[in-house]
């Protein structure tokens, strides 16, 4: 699968919900808007108001008539500011230019404009309450001027005009913040919100499309594996759509608003942050390329970490019993080294390529900006506005960046997730093609000349034919390895059929819907599997339609209410994983019931009494006559005993049939049949002796 196919999959699961993503990330942009403001805010504050003593003043003895312009009287002067007032009208009107020098707390009052260059040196001159201010230029010229102390009542004075838009600016900038993180907020709870519907829906998907899958997928797959595909996986493509999608979003918006903002300020710096993008694409896509290889490798050796650890819990008794856990450990601590040297060298990755490389790029940019500004300064004053506000934009520049950079690793692990994902989606189920449904048959079944290999030519089956007439009990007998399991494995359509056909009621099964088909067919295996519930719910098995009367009858029919009513909860009692509190016979008499409670046309009865005791055999005998009554019943069975009532018993063979006939028949011809019953009751003899 590309990379392309695996975006397109993405996109289609967040469509559904385009409208909830799309007003998430508009509140995200309007979110950064405010955010990007910030600055700009910032520099009108201490331009036009923090710094505004030190901009050029107007001293006049007193104002024109007839002119109404915006003062402050200090020193029984009048100065008028030059951005109150036209500086040509100023002059025009007999304003004289002054202007406001610092020095630590102290300002003081120049008799004229400061000159061009040099250090001011502030001098008393004695008994006067007068200053000297002497500048000297680098080259010896001084300029001397006359200057006054300002108090503070002076100095609030000069501020009073600035208090009020200070304060607009400050609860503006507030509200920005507030109004921000309020945006974000929503935007953020709105994007995990739907990033779960989004990953619910997969994994509902993924689920689904696994119980469609051909029984031969998970013969070659292993189930630690899966379960890392259907959680693990999905967790990390939850991520993209929060995370990720977010991140991109709202920093790509940052950097083309930080970029207009430095343009506008100052063109050709701004121009050397653009000549940084590209370099910045090619950190992208070198780390992209390499993390890839990495990534691949890390998902999978998770899915084998996992593969192993269940493995291990399901065989948890086997394990101990041959005191193999030395061995275990090893073979997990091996998967467990490889996973942390690929990951290991994923991460020597990101530490070099992202932030560190970004990181550089930043230090050196800060060291261009100190540069131009300071040569600038000799030629054109800078304002301190200006370089607080590119400063900061150039430090928001590159945080993006660093959040993009930082956001790749979980970009590369989602769309490797996704991709794990999808190949198990676009595995070819059983029910692609569009096939007949199968209505409830009368239970006649027919094997016309069928073959069948798992492998290649490696033929377990070989043009076996017999047929099953409805209600009739067919018992297959054999040694390990004949064929028994894999000919009712085909008869459920679990696997495709090689050569020949197999049909019920005249119909082959290969043109039916396997759904369809497994609806009128039950099945008992040897060891049952028993679900996490109650006894009633293992009975009814999700089939809401069987109702609490019907429940109790079914019980009642094989014999399994006996023991059901006996437990505390009696059919509300609830059963841990696999039925281990109960015993092996009470196991098998709850899965006869739920075969009886699907009222089957078919029946398949695979070892059912293999791992039974001889006093529950008869129990479960009892209840067997009842369980094939008015069905079509098939017996795979290594106890003969339990067979003879059978109407035919089919002797298999390295998957030939060898032998068929009743039980009296295949006796009298004291064949395979015959050698095989008259050991087992060799063996039984022997017992009783004993």
């Amino acid at each position: 699968m590309t990379g392309q196919s695996v975006w397109r999959r993405l996109v289609s699961y967040a469509v559904p919900f385009r409208k909830r993503i799309m007003i998430a990330l508009v509140l995200l942009l309007l979110g950064t808007s405010a955010d990007l403001v910030g600055p700009f805010i910032a520099k009108i504050a201490i331009d036009s108001h923090i710094l505004s003593i030190q901009k050029n003043w107007y001293q006049f003895e007193q104002l024109p008539a007839g002119e109404a312009l915006q003062s402050v009287k200090v020193q029984n002067h009048i100065l008028v500011r030059e951005d109150w007032v036209d500086p040509q009208k100023a002059i025009k009107l007999g304003g004289k230019p002054v202007q406001i020098i610092t020095e630590k707390t102290a300002y003081y009052l120049l008799d004229g404009p400061q000159p061009d260059g040099g250090a001011p040196k502030i001098l008393p001159l004695a008994g006067s309450g007068a200053y000297r201010v002497i500048f000297t230029k680098p080259g010896g010229a001084a300029t001397k001027m006359a200057a006054v102390r300002l108090n503070a009542d002076d100095v609030k004075a000069l501020y009073g005009h600035d208090i009020g838009p200070l304060i607009y600016l400050t609860v503006g900038y507030g509200l920005l913040i507030l109004f921000s993180a309020g945006l974000n907020y929503i935007q953020l709870l709105s994007l995990q919100t739907t990033a779960q519907r989004i990953i619910q829906r997969l994994r509902i998907d993924i689920f689904s499309h696994l119980q469609k899958l051909p029984v031969s997928y998970f013969d070659k797959t292993p189930t630690g594996s899966l379960v890392s595909r259907v959680t693990n996986d999905t967790e990390a493509i939850r991520e993209l759509y929060v995370s990720v999608l977010a991140t991109f979003v709202q920093n790509t918006v940052f950097l083309l608003g930080i970029l207009v903002a430095l343009y506008i300020m100052q063109p050709m710096l701004a121009l050397f942050c653009t000549l940084l993008l590209p370099v910045v694409a090619v950190l992208v896509l070198t780390y992209r390329r390499i993390s890839t290889r990495y990534y691949t490798v890390i998902r999978a050796r998770l899915a084998d970490m996992n593969a192993t650890i269940n493995e291990m819990i399901q065989n948890m008794g086997v394990v101990q019993a041959f005191r193999r856990e030395k061995d275990v450990a090893k073979e997990f601590a091996e998967v467990n080294e490889t996973y942390y040297r690929t990951k290991l060298k994923e991460m020597r990755l990101e530490s070099f390529m992202l932030r560190p490389a970004v990181d550089f790029l930043w230090k050196l940019s800060l060291v261009i900006i100190i540069w131009y500004f300071g040569s600038q300064s000799f030629t054109d004053v800078i304002s301190f506005g200006v370089l607080y506000a590119f400063v900061d934009y150039m430090g928001r520049f590159f945080e993006p960046i660093n959040m993009v950079m930082d956001r790749l690793s979980q970009l590369q692990q989602a769309v490797i997730s996704a991709k794990r994902v999808f190949d198990v989606m676009d595995t070819p189920t059983e029910t692609e093609e569009k096939r007949e449904r199968m209505e409830r048959p009368r239970g006649k079944v027919v094997f016309d000349n069928v073959s069948f290999a798992y492998n290649d030519q490696d033929y377990v089956l070989k043009n076996v034919s017999f047929t099953a007439e409805p209600g009739q009990t067919i018992a297959l007998v054999g040694h390990t390895g004949s064929g028994k399991s894999s000919l009712m494995n085909l008869l459920l359509g679990f696997y495709p059929i090689n050569k020949g056909c197999i049909e019920i009621d005249g119909q082959n099964i290969a043109e039916q819907d396997p759904k369809s088909l497994r609806e009128h067919i039950g099945l008992v295996l040897q060891d049952p599997f028993l679900f996490t519930g109650s006894v009633g719910f293992n009975i009814r098995l999700y089939n809401q339609g069987i109702g609490d009367e019907k429940l109790r009858e079914v019980a009642k029919a094989v014999k399994a209410d006996a023991f059901i009513e006996k437990l505390a909860a009696g059919y509300d009692e609830q059963v841990v994983e696999k039925g281990a509190t109960l015993s092996a016979g009470q196991r098998q008499l709850i899965s006869f019931a739920r075969a009886l409670a699907a009222d089957p046309a078919i029946l398949i009865l695979d070892e059912a009494t293999a791992s039974i005791d001889s006093e529950t055999e008869a129990v479960i005998q009892e209840a067997l006559h009842v369980l094939s009554s008015g069905r079509t019943t098939f017996i795979i069975a290594h106890r003969l005993s339990t067979i003879q009532h059978a109407d035919q018993i089919l002797v298999l063979s390295r998957g030939e049939i060898v032998e068929r006939g009743t039980h009296e028949e295949l006796m009298e011809r004291n064949g395979v049949y015959n050698k095989m019953y008259q050991l087992q009751q060799g063996q039984t003899a022997n017992k009783a002796v004993v």
